[in-house]
């Protein structure tokens, strides 16, 4: 998948869609290098707020708009609360992890939006 950001494209491999049943466990359990980024899919715009209560590692959480990014933070373990401050339609969560390393080290235009 590709993502707009400081109007250059930046595209995600091994991008995972999640079903229904999917979208509740997302990275919970999972292991920091075996971990995939994955894609969470909204009927509509919502504001869901999301937690890393059974994730071990830090991930970038990218809340999307269609293709054009929202909002980014990077969430650490054991959060309970993290939301956007706008309606999105798309999250992504990518693990920090060697996999998306070049993702995560991208010049973000505001870092006071990470914890």
């Amino acid at each position: 998948m590709k993502i707009r950001f400081n109007n250059k494209n930046i595209e995600i491999k091994k991008l995972k869609k999640l079903s229904f049943f999917g979208k509740f466990k997302g990275l919970m359990f999972s292991r920091r290098e075996n971990a995939n980024a994955m894609l969470f899919e909204m009927r509509k715009p919502c504001k869901r707020a999301i937690h890393s209560l059974f994730v071990f590692f830090p991930f970038l959480a990218v809340w999307l708009d269609n293709k054009n990014i929202v909002e980014m933070k990077i969430i650490k373990p054991f959060t309970f609360y993290a939301s956007p401050s706008k309606k999105f339609s798309r999250l992504i969560e990518i693990p920090i992890n060697n996999r998306y390393k070049k993702i995560i080290e991208l010049p973000y235009p505001k870092p006071h939006l990470f914890l």
